[in-house]
């Protein structure tokens, strides 16, 4: 009896574990620089190697099989005490795993032959002697020992990868039948006495029971963002030593857990706010000694959950950003007229704007002005939010909002005139009607709410909805970021949940909009954007005339 084996689709599994070996790897050399001395993180690294070499093998990678020999045998010097860890030697070891990406992305492309005379020339900078201490080992690629290397073998066997494609199509069903389960139960609760007491406990039943396998489908979705961000270990290492700066990086909240397509937005611009923090942040040692602090900077990511949403901050300990500078270079660009001063945070959204920037010179690093906008379009893109605070001398902090699942969201939904629009719920925080003495046209005002002021923004101005005023209003109060604002609409209509629908090109800069969901009787709802429509009422410029 023969049996097929699919080699592409272990090769592809290969791949995926080869990459979160390669991760690892970065992160423990990392810990090894810190830590010459310390002997683990070296036999980590060896486990690594080793078994990247054994699989490479077993899957016809040949030229990363014999690669990843070269570079265990020179490892080997450094776990038998005969070589002594350097920082040089770190640099080397981390560009003997880029070289492995490159053989691995070769390999997959079809070119499994050969390993290049670079590659043999970057492990021969490792070992005494040269090229001639580490020539291609002879009798075809080894193969692994049967155990060795291999940590967590029994727990793999419990595990399955799944690609992200099948995940999104499952959790766009599972929004479609919700859509079909909140019609279901609308026609039911409507027609109760006619369909029985046996049927609609049968139907909630079933709702029950989809409500938990929802749930379910969607935390398969959620990854601990603790692997995310020690993939960032070793842009702070690099970008610091570029730069002749000493940085350390320090890391809270690995075990929140987001959606995985939040992770993938995040990747870029997560580089993009390290690298600026290093390079226009974090000052040169000797200028931290003059200014009383020490010499190594610090670099914190944290992550914690609030409300319906998950907060990533980055702080950094450096000069902090210089209110002037980007107020001149604003008004350089024609962003801001003279004799026109701006508060703290409108400064700060100068930095997000397209091709704003402070540097004089243009460099690997920055001078482009593509960093933080890159930042606040992927933030955006997620139904999120950045914001930026900074102190003179003592640093500056980015914080992200976003929210901890894209797909589908506990929604509150109102009605405007003949529209119905949803607001997601975390952001809600109570409704009440409108006063009478409030009852007027108008887009916007300022109400008191127990005492404190409650500006608020009429969601009928603000879209420019035909009608009159109805005999009652009501507000919608929502927060975001710690601040209050209220949302006018007509009638409030309940909660629900919401398939999330993104918005087509056309679209997708609508003001006070972040998609569309379909309602349980079938019509289309917008999705209000909280955040911005707070902006809108709390910043009386901003709203359209």
């Amino acid at each position: 009896m023969s049996m097929d084996i699919d080699l592409e689709t272990i090769r592809q599994a290969f791949l995926v574990e080869a990459e979160e070996g390669l991760s690892a790897m970065e992160e423990a050399l990392v810990a090894l620089e810190a830590r010459p001395d310390d002997r683990e993180p070296l036999h980590e690294i060896f486990r690594t190697v080793h078994t990247l070499k054994g699989s490479a093998g077993m899957v016809g990678f040949d030229n990363v099989a014999e690669f990843a020999h070269l570079l265990e045998d020179a490892l080997e010097l450094f776990r038998s005490g005969e070589m002594h860890v350097t920082a040089n030697h770190v640099t080397t070891l981390l560009q003997t795993v880029d070289a492995l990406r490159g053989l691995l992305k070769g390999a997959a492309a079809g070119n499994t032959t050969h390993v290049r005379a670079a590659d043999r020339a970057l492990v021969a900078r490792l070992v005494p002697g040269g090229e001639a201490a580490v020539a291609a080992p002879t009798g075809g690629a080894p193969v692994a020992a049967a155990g060795a290397g291999a940590p967590g073998e029994g727990a793999r066997r419990r595990t399955l990868r799944v690609g992200m494609e099948r995940l999104d199509a499952l959790l766009n069903l599972t929004g479609e039948t919700a859509v079909a389960r909140g019609r279901l139960m609308q026609l039911l609760g409507q027609r109760r006495r006619a369909a029985g007491d046996d049927v609609v406990n049968a139907a909630e039943e079933v709702d029950r029971l989809f409500a938990e396998l929802q749930e379910q489908v969607m935390r398969m979705r959620l990854v601990p963002l603790g692997p995310f961000f020690r993939q960032h270990v070793r842009t702070v290492r690099d970008t610091a030593a570029l730069r002749g700066k000493v940085v350390r990086l320090v890391l809270e909240g690995e075990d929140v857990e987001v959606d995985a397509s939040v992770v993938d937005h995040l990747r870029d611009p997560l580089t993009h706010m390290i690298r600026n923090a290093i390079d226009h942040g974090i000052e040169l040692p000797a200028a931290r000694r003059d200014a009383g602090k020490e010499p190594t900077g610090t670099i914190a990511l944290r992550a914690r959950h609030e409300g319906g949403t998950v907060v990533i901050e980055l702080a950094d300990d450096g000069a902090g950003l210089r209110r002037d500078r980007v107020l001149a270079r604003a008004r350089e660009r024609g962003l801001v007229a003279d004799g026109v001063e701006l508060s703290d945070a409108e400064i700060h959204r100068l930095i997000m704007e397209p091709g704003f920037s402070t540097a004089d010179r243009v460099s690997d690093l920055s001078g482009r002005g593509v960093g933080m906008d890159v930042v606040r379009r992927n933030v955006e893109a997620l139904r999120g939010s950045i914001e930026i605070a900074s102190r003179d001398g003592e640093g500056t902090t980015v914080t992200a909002r976003l929210p901890l699942t894209v797909a589908i969201i506990d929604g509150f939904t109102v009605s405007v005139g003949d529209e119905s629009y949803v607001i997601p719920l975390d952001a809600v925080t109570e409704c009440l009607a409108m006063p009478a003495d409030e009852r007027r046209a108008g887009r916007c005002g300022v109400l008191s709410l127990r005492g404190e002021p409650l500006p608020y923004v009429r969601v009928r101005e603000l879209f420019g909805l035909a009608g009159a005023l109805p005999a009652r209003e009501n507000m919608v109060v929502v927060r975001h970021a710690g601040r209050l604002a209220g949302l006018v609409v007509d009638e409030l209509l309940g909660g629900g949940q919401a398939v999330v629908k993104p918005l087509g090109k056309m679209f997708q800069r609508l003001p006070g909009v972040s998609g569309s969901t379909i309602l349980g009787d079938g019509r289309v709802a917008l999705i209000l954007d909280v955040p911005d429509l707070l902006q809108r009422a709390l910043d009386r410029d901003a709203l359209p005339a």
